[in-house]
């Protein structure tokens, strides 16, 4: 079998001249017409992956730089966050000091019209009490007027009767 020749193993010289004819005609059709705008599709896709690769690097470095200014903004607000509170605590402080400050003025003012109104009535009182005592006074004296005593023993001793029966309030 293996000594056997099939003919369609073994092409014909003129089958083979003729095939490689028509490659090579074939081939220089191909080169003069389809070569350059195959080479220049594979160009131009090689020129786009160039473009999108150096596009994903720009946008690449534009990502890390707005991360960076990000990060900035963040530390930056956290920065006034900060100092806004510190102001606000700063100020409740300061409130609460003033009004503290206005409470113990409003005591200080309160205690002191409390102590003048305690002294006007204690005056008050004093007057009164002088005013009751110049009555009593008087009206002791008008007994005394009234009644004529001859001796001075008599007259201390009514005195003394008179003021033991007078009750001071």
């Amino acid at each position: 079998m293996l000594l056997e020749i099939n003919p369609l193993a073994l092409p014909d010289i003129g089958l083979l001249f003729w095939n490689i004819v028509a490659f090579i005609v074939l081939f220089f059709i191909l080169k003069s017409m389809a070569w350059k705008p195959i080479l220049k599709a594979i160009k131009a896709r090689e020129e786009g992956i160039d473009e999108a690769l150096s596009k994903a690097e720009k946008v690449k470095t534009e990502m890390a730089q707005m991360a960076s200014e990000n990060e900035a903004l963040l530390q930056k607000a956290r920065e006034e966050r900060a100092v806004l509170i510190k102001d606000a605590k700063e100020q409740s402080d300061k409130m609460i000091a003033d009004a503290k400050d206005k409470a113990k003025t409003e005591y200080d003012r309160i205690v002191a019209d409390a102590q003048i109104a305690i002294n006007q009535q204690k005056n008050a009182a004093l007057v009164d009490v002088k005013n009751q005592v110049g009555a009593l006074v008087i009206e002791i004296s008008e007994q005394i007027l009234k009644r004529e005593l001859s001796n001075k023993a008599e007259q201390e001793n009514y005195i003394k009767q008179l003021a033991e029966e007078i009750k001071l309030n």
